[in-house]
């Protein structure tokens, strides 16, 4: 079983990493129907030597912060009792804020991110906010210290106003390497999330995710968060390294998107 990494769930947006609600619904429906999704935290703690979970279990996470969550995700993360985790560009929060500069396909319309008060109003009703970066920026080219600031940076300001502590982070397009895991455990992480799509050492600061995205078919998504999915993927050059994912011993797995 899978952590599941969604963007967007919105209608008018033509891009595969926007969902339609309708087919959120139904992954939603099937999701909880054949499913425990669990919290990212809890999911973290039963993690394999693959970094797939046990069978049975899922989780939900969402990257970017995109506003349309508020309106198209959260009334059916609800309905469906389904916890999530939303990694947040920091900056987005900021006086000011940030422009979403960092999408490749982008819609005809302005890209807007959850205000803060969307933050405040989904988790209170459960929704779990994490780091996605400072700047959304590539951290696999910034150097160290420029690499632990924007991570700090993030942390800080959402826990400044999450009220509690940020801990767990999800790589900007899923791009990291050890210069970028020592950067995050230097800026007060203890996980750190991917989107592999190559042989990869896994590891509690490279969790391997999942991506589900437009046009997936709830039957799809039961594809994408098999156990054997993985070894569909990979083939006869599916490796797993002797050792324990939480123990910090290094674990190759193959993972596609």
């Amino acid at each position: 079983m899978s952590i599941l990494c969604y963007h967007s769930v919105e209608p008018d947006w033509p891009s595969p990493m926007a969902v339609e609600p309708k087919a959120f619904a139904a992954h939603c429906a099937w999701l909880s129907g054949h499913r425990r999704v669990v919290p990212l935290p809890d999911a973290v703690d039963r993690l394999d030597r693959s970094g797939r979970m046990p069978r049975g279990l899922t989780a939900l996470t969402f990257d970017d912060g995109f506003a349309a969550l508020h309106e198209h995700a959260l009334p059916l993360l609800t309905r469906f009792r389904l916890p999530a985790t939303v990694f947040l560009v920091a900056q987005t929060l900021a006086p000011g804020g940030r422009p979403v500069d960092w999408v490749d396909t982008p819609p005809a319309h302005p890209l807007r991110t959850l205000t803060r008060e969307q933050v405040l109003e989904m988790a209170a009703a459960g929704v779990d906010f994490q780091s996605h970066s400072s700047a959304h920026l590539d951290l696999t080219a910034l150097s160290y210290d420029e690499c632990v600031r924007d991570l700090r940076e993030s942390r800080e300001l959402l826990e400044e106003l999450l009220r509690h502590p940020v801990r767990q982070l999800a790589y900007p397009r899923g791009r990291h390497n050890s210069v970028v895991r020592e950067a995050a455990a230097r800026a007060g992480y203890t996980a750190a999330f991917a989107l592999p799509e190559r042989d990869e050492e896994a590891g509690p600061f490279a969790i391997p995710r999942v991506g589900v995205h437009r046009g997936n078919s709830a039957a799809l998504v039961r594809v994408k968060d098999a156990r054997s999915y993985q070894r569909l993927r990979t083939g006869p050059a599916y490796r797993v390294a002797r050792g324990a994912l939480r123990g910090g011993r290094r674990t190759v797995a193959r993972v596609a998107r």
